[in-house]
C-alpha cells in the first residue's frame, strides 16, 4: 500500500498541519499581535500632543525588525511579517504626526530673537 503524498487532503487539513498552523505558537503569535494594530490605529484619533515618542519609537522599531526577522525564520511566516509591516507602519505614522505638532509648536511660538526684534520695531 503506497502511502499519500505530503500536498494530499484538504485545504483545511493542509492549514491544520502546516508548519506555521494554528497548531504552532508561529500562528497564534502574529494572531495576537493584531492587537498592537489595533491600538496603533485607536490612536490615530487621539491628539498628537498626548503620543508617546518612546513608546511609538519602540512599535515602530518593533514592527521594522521583526518584520525582517520573520522572511529569514523557517518556516517563512508570512502572517508574522504582515502584522509586523503593519505595526512598524502605524508606528511610523504616529511618529510622523509627532514630528508635525513638535513642528507647528516651534513655528507658533516666537523664539527670543524674533521678540527681541519685534520689541526693537515697536
Amino acid at each position: 500500500m503506497a502511502s499519500a503524498p505530503a500536498h494530499a487532503g484538504t485545504a483545511f487539513t493542509r492549514f491544520l498541519n502546516h508548519p506555521a498552523g494554528p497548531k504552532t505558537i508561529h500562528f497564534w503569535a502574529p494572531a495576537m499581535k493584531w492587537g498592537l494594530v489595533i491600538a496603533g490605529l485607536g490612536d490615530l484619533s487621539r491628539p498628537a500632543d498626548k503620543l508617546s515618542m518612546t513608546q511609538t519609537v519602540a512599535l515602530a522599531a518593533t514592527g521594522i525588525i521583526w518584520s525582517r526577522y520573520s522572511l529569514v525564520i523557517t518556516p517563512k511566516n508570512w502572517s508574522l511579517f504582515s502584522v509586523n509591516v503593519f505595526v512598524g507602519a502605524t508606528g511610523l505614522y504616529q511618529l510622523y504626526r509627532i514630528w508635525e505638532h513638535k513642528k507647528a509648536i516651534g513655528a507658533a511660538q516666537p523664539t527670543a530673537s524674533t521678540a527681541t526684534q519685534i520689541s526693537k520695531n515697536i
